[in-house]
């Protein structure tokens, strides 16, 4: 009789996790270096400096008007179609999710937390420090201007700066952020810029934004990326608190204080990422620590003994603690008795079987 052992979906998972390596010793932190000081001081400067152009109605908002009576939508209309799909890259929905997936691969791969509570960190410092500044100066945009050659300031607006060009850089510089190697970093530091530049030039062209407001937006990404070190003890807290409560939820759960419905539902989440196995049912058989063999009947061992061979103990089936797929020896509706045919049939064979095919009397 054969058995095969049936491994479910979230067994399949538990073996996959077990496989993984654990966090990779190289991960270093990023900290809050001289020269990462002298760059966010740089882009505070810059940031400081563009909102009192626009509130003193400098050469910047008359640049602003120039730009879009130029019309780029029109000039180049070929690029329309193209530039549409391109600006999707700033949007703080599909990005997040895209850039989320990618981080919670990471974090299931190196058992930690860290990818996805970075990401959280750096969208909930975006909303806040972008959309009250949004809110707090209430700029209308260039399809809603009412005064030609004004700002437009605090007229109930929310496009200043510009939420696009800020979530591309703070969402695809995450990834360089959180790179494990110096050349990936790099490289991803270039590309995050590429997309960021893009996506800032295409509201300019499509006409939804003022130049004005793409150079805040990338002052404002660039300083939540730059500012980020200074959070990396509060994330490291974070991870901390979550491990913390999941070791208690499952010494709950091995305690029995939960009620069976809620501890079912939680045992995936706590088994996750780890080595740990719910607690078997009251009254569910312990399996085997290892088979021992079936011993050999006396009459077997005398016939054994009597031809001259070794009688050998019959292997068990492997006992677990898990459901086993058993093979029947016969199908559903097969007519009932031995397969084998009679002795004499088998004798009649034997010497069919010994007659020569051909040739011969």
């Amino acid at each position: 009789m054969r058995t095969d052992q049936i491994l479910t979906r979230l067994e399949r998972v538990f073996a996959r996790l077990d496989r993984e390596p654990e966090r990779p010793a190289h991960l270093q932190t990023p900290r809050m270096s001289r020269h990462r000081v002298v760059l966010l001081g740089s882009t505070f400067a810059f940031y400081l400096a563009i909102v009192v152009a626009v509130l003193t109605t400098s050469w910047l908002v008359r640049l602003d008007w120039q730009v879009m009576f130029f019309r780029p939508y029109e000039q180049w209309p070929q690029l329309h179609a193209f530039l549409d799909y391109l600006v999707v890259l700033g949007q703080r929905g599909p990005t997040a999710v895209m850039v989320a997936a990618w981080l919670g691969w990471r974090s299931w791969r190196q058992h930690t937390l860290r990818p996805l509570i970075t990401l959280g960190v750096a969208l909930l410092l975006l909303n806040v420090t972008v959309g009250s500044v949004k809110l707090g100066l209430g700029r209308l945009g260039p399809h809603y201007a009412t005064t030609i050659g004004s700002a437009e300031l605090f007229a109930g607006g929310d496009i200043f700066p510009s939420g696009h060009t800020a979530n591309a850089v703070v969402t695809w510089g995450i990834l360089a952020y959180l790179a494990s190697t110096v050349t990936t970093r790099r490289v991803l530091s270039i590309v995050s810029a590429v997309v960021s530049l893009s996506v800032g030039a295409t509201t300019v062209y499509l006409g939804t934004h003022w130049v004005s407001d793409v150079l805040l937006g990338w002052s404002a990404g660039l300083l939540i990326m730059l500012a980020l070190p200074w959070f990396e003890p509060l994330i490291a807290g974070v991870e901390a608190w979550v491990f913390a409560k999941r070791e208690a939820m499952r010494r709950r759960v091995e305690a029995g204080t939960l009620p069976a419905p809620v501890a079912a539902m939680l045992v995936p989440l706590l088994s996750a990422g780890g080595k740990w196995r719910p607690p078997a049912p009251a009254g569910a058989p312990a399996p085997a620590a290892a088979a021992t063999p079936a011993p050999v009947p006396a009459q077997t061992a005398a016939a054994a003994a009597a031809t001259g061979h070794t009688a050998l103990a019959r292997p068990t089936a492997h006992l677990s603690g898990r459901p086993h797929l058993v093979r029947p020896e016969r199908l559903p509706g097969a007519p009932a008795g031995s397969r084998r045919p009679a002795h004499g049939d088998r004798a009649g064979a034997a010497r069919a079987a010994a007659r020569p095919a051909a040739g011969g009397s």
